[in-house]
């Protein structure tokens, strides 16, 4: 049992513990906003990919997603478009970058035809780099 008795003395005395508490709460507050930014972060149009077998390639930063919904409606990244506006709404999208990649999303059960309008929607402003997204079955057989 240890005591310590004031001698009196004007003099502070050097306190050797590290307080921690401010720490654990920025930690805390950082938890919270990583929290709530992830889910934005993601395209929420949900669609039943088709399996691919092929490497999967690094994502870039801020990618586009166009996704072709089981009833042929269109949406890019997470609000509905016509096909008539594509060109429009990519270059809005795109801050008319041309070079950038358009990531297309199409449920399995999507006709083909209706996938090649939307390729030649692509193709017809100027959007020739294009990658089609599945799901990742590499490794898994």
């Amino acid at each position: 049992m240890g005591m310590h008795l004031n001698e009196g003395g004007d003099e502070l005395q050097e306190n050797h513990e590290i307080n921690v508490t401010p720490f654990i709460d920025v930690m805390l507050v950082l938890l919270i906003i990583f929290m709530v930014a992830a889910p934005l972060a993601t395209v929420d149009v949900k669609i039943d990919l088709p399996a691919s077998s092929a490497q999967p390639t690094p994502r870039p930063d801020k990618p586009i997603y166009l996704s072709i919904k089981e009833d042929g409606s269109l949406f890019l990244g997470d609000e509905a478009i016509q096909l008539a506006a594509l060109g429009q709404a990519l270059d809005q999208a795109s801050g008319r970058d041309k070079d950038k990649t358009i990531f297309v999303r199409g449920d399995k059960s999507v006709e083909y035809a209706e996938l090649m309008q939307v390729m030649d929607g692509l193709r017809a402003a100027g959007y020739l780099k294009v990658g089609l997204v599945g799901l990742e079955t590499v490794g898994a057989q």
